[in-house]
């Protein structure tokens, strides 16, 4: 794993090749924020030490496995190698991996797998990749809220890991600065909103002063050029004319009064909010928010810092779900 982020970080003619098919098969998924994924996985789970002192943590992982279980993994495609985590965690717990991929992100899987198995051939014989997860003896799958009840109703029998439709939301208080909002940007806009730790909805006080915030959004301008997000913009720009609806905009991100944390793409939601710290509190117990970005986040709990949310560390589990220990209680 540590032989694979170092490859990340290298420039490389194989790993440009597969960055541009990528974007070919998925026109999501842009040269520079697929770099830009690549680059965080690097960072965040492939250093060598960092994984040695998380591996440490799971005693019973360490130890010799005589029989490992298969574990099935559906992987979700909305960013570039979103589900990297999952198959990190399964395939260092020594267990065997059968992954699906997602059809939106297969050519950067096949590209990743191929790189591994060319250094060691052994590992073919530990991760494979199927369309059927039959025969498994435990599940982890992500997918939107109507998939997961399918994946709840046919892994019901088998130790499973189902992670259905989050978002994530950040509480303002107007005191932020300059160079706060604009990390705050880059958590709402990074990977065009598609991820579940985009932010897609902001939670203000009475009388917030809107401008800056709006201003610290066009850093990303550039998004109204890529054909698909204009597109989401321009339908969202006409239900809100037709309707009267009111709304804020600096060009290229819309952003309504709604009290619903998922938003449209292209579409930021605000709401108001009287008390602070019983917001958050709630927020806290919301199974539908992945992460709250405020002032103080520090990475406990859901709360994290503005800018932080697009870079977890390994003990950053999806759901708050600790995978590692999942597999090694398997």
């Amino acid at each position: 794993m540590a032989q694979l982020g170092t490859y990340f970080m290298q420039p490389s003619e194989e790993l440009e090749d597969a960055i541009d098919r990528a974007h070919r098969a998925n026109g999501w998924f842009t040269h520079e924020f697929t770099r830009l994924a690549i680059h965080n996985i690097a960072t965040s789970f492939l250093e060598e030490k960092a994984l040695r002192n998380w591996l440490a943590q799971y005693p019973a992982l360490l130890q010799e496995r005589s029989e490992p279980k298969l574990v099935g993994i559906v992987m979700a495609g909305n960013i570039p190698l979103v589900g990297f985590h999952d198959f990190l965690c399964g395939f260092i717990s020594g267990h065997k991996l059968k992954l699906k991929l997602s059809s939106k992100d297969t050519m950067l899987w096949n590209h990743v797998l191929a790189k591994l198995t060319e250094w060691e051939p052994a590992f073919a014989e530990q991760v494979s990749v199927g369309e059927m997860l039959k025969g498994c003896d435990a599940y982890i799958a992500t997918g939107s809220d109507n998939s997961s009840r399918y994946f709840e109703f046919y892994f019901q029998k088998y130790p499973h890991i189902i992670r259905k439709n989050r978002t994530s939301v950040a509480v303002l208080d107007g005191t932020e600065t300059a160079a706060e909002l604009s990390s705050l940007s880059d958590d709402i806009n990074l990977f065009y909103g598609l991820g579940c730790r985009n932010v897609t909805q902001v939670y203000v006080p009475e009388g917030y002063n809107f401008e800056p915030l709006l201003e610290s959004f066009n850093t990303y301008k550039a998004h109204v050029d890529h054909n698909k997000f204009k597109n989401n913009y321009d339908y969202q720009l006409a239900i809100y004319l037709l309707n009267k609806q009111y709304y804020m905009s600096n060009g290229h991100l819309l952003m309504v009064e709604n009290p619903a944390p998922f938003a449209p793409i292209s579409v930021v939601h605000y709401a108001y909010y009287t008390h602070r710290q019983e917001l958050i509190d709630r927020l806290q117990q919301d199974d539908q928010i992945q992460c709250i970005t405020l002032k103080e986040g520090s990475g406990a709990g859901k709360c994290y810092a503005f800018g932080a949310n697009q870079n977890p560390s390994l003990n950053d589990y999806a759901d708050g779900i600790d995978t590692m220990d999942f597999l090694q209680n398997l």
